[in-house]
């Protein structure tokens, strides 16, 4: 029976020593906690005159008494510690006031809200109270007050949490200049981060960088691809006008570029054939005026004298488009300004979660 008479309600005040903190599990939303878990109460039936104000008992006493029948309302699985025996303390003080003490690992549940994921900021709570008894019967309480009832240990008092640095490092192996390998690389990183998380409807802050960063890496290779595309179009164009200029150079009748004295013969009878002058003939090809790269090629016998115009350097195609220049600046602009904005959006957020969990 409960120490209290049935119209009296019975005090249980507790406080709690965590010795550790961790690992929480996104994907599960639970958290582990390891902690001593003490309950003092006053039983009136329990008072004694002794040498000894405190005495230490066994802790298998603690079956032939009455304890609270205390449980966590949101733990999924709860260990009593047992080695090398049980982890409980019980003690007695001559008024009557009971001290029982044990360690405890816990594994509760722990409601989030992955928006802000991974600067997500959670308050994970920790609920106990009576299992049979109600309110009106058996009252929790802490022993110190709120803020003092509850202490933490240097060594556990870390929260293990997934971050986007997590990520990054395992897929740094996955290294390639090309846009095709990357976008690869941007998909494997986005279903791996998927994967750590629980399944939920809407997108979380890491989401949300991914897109855009695969976004920018779709837009280069679509870059990429448009450039080189119209790159080797304008080549082939360059390197078609040569062989028709080269075709029609040899088609031009050939240039006397001296005073010459030729004959001919007709039934017999040599005629020579006297020129009051030079005689100087333009060579046309598309209306092309020969270049002054060009280098002159004799043709013809030792009497006449021929000079005809080969290109022998072309025009030459410079690979640096103006879009490429235009996107070295818009690229890195453009991603400056989003870094610049996600950043300042989601730390303001951080800091407005942790000042409504310090209010609650």
């Amino acid at each position: 029976l409960r120490p209290s008479r049935s119209d009296a309600v019975t005090e249980v005040k507790t406080d709690i020593y965590v010795t550790s903190f961790g690992p929480v599990s996104d994907t599960d939303m639970e958290y582990t906690i390891d902690v001593f878990f003490r309950q003092t109460w006053h039983d009136e039936r329990l008072k004694f005159d002794g040498p000894m104000k405190i005495l230490p008992l066994n802790n298998l006493l603690a079956s032939k008494i009455w304890t609270p029948d205390t449980f966590f309302h949101n733990g999924k699985k709860s260990v009593a510690h047992n080695m090398t025996t049980p982890n409980k303390l019980l003690r007695l003080v001559d008024n009557g006031t009971l001290l029982y003490t044990m360690r405890l690992t816990i594994h509760a549940e722990c409601p989030m809200h992955l928006e802000d994921f991974p600067m997500d900021v959670h308050a994970c709570p920790l609920k106990f109270g009576s299992y049979a008894y109600t309110t009106a019967e058996v009252v929790y309480s802490w022993t110190l007050g709120k803020n003092k009832s509850v202490e933490v240990a240097q060594d556990g008092s870390r929260l293990n949490q997934y971050d986007l640095l997590g990520h990054v490092v395992g897929t740094e192996i996955i290294r390639s200049s090309t846009g095709v390998t990357t976008v690869l690389t941007m998909t494997t990183l986005s279903i791996s981060a998927r994967n750590s998380l629980p399944k939920v409807a809407y997108a979380t802050a890491m989401d949300w960088f991914i897109a855009v960063c695969y976004a920018f890496v779709f837009s280069a290779l679509i870059e990429f691809a448009t450039v080189n595309y119209f790159t080797k179009r304008s080549w082939a164009w360059e390197g078609k006008k040569v062989p028709e200029a080269l075709e029609m150079k040899k088609k031009t009748p050939a240039v006397p570029t001296k005073k010459t004295s030729t004959t001919f013969n007709i039934v017999g009878t040599t005629y020579p054939i006297n020129l009051a002058k030079d005689t100087e003939f333009s060579a046309i090809s598309k209306g092309a005026a020969p270049s002054a790269s060009s280098t002159p090629t004799i043709i013809g016998s030792p009497k006449t004298t021929y000079v005809q115009d080969i290109p022998t350097e072309t025009k030459t195609y410079n690979s640096v488009s103006k879009v490429d220049k235009i996107s070295r600046i818009i690229f890195p602009v453009l991603f400056a300004i989003f870094n610049l904005v996600y950043w300042a959006t989601y730390v303001n957020r951080e800091s407005a979660i942790k000042g409504m969990i310090r209010k609650q």
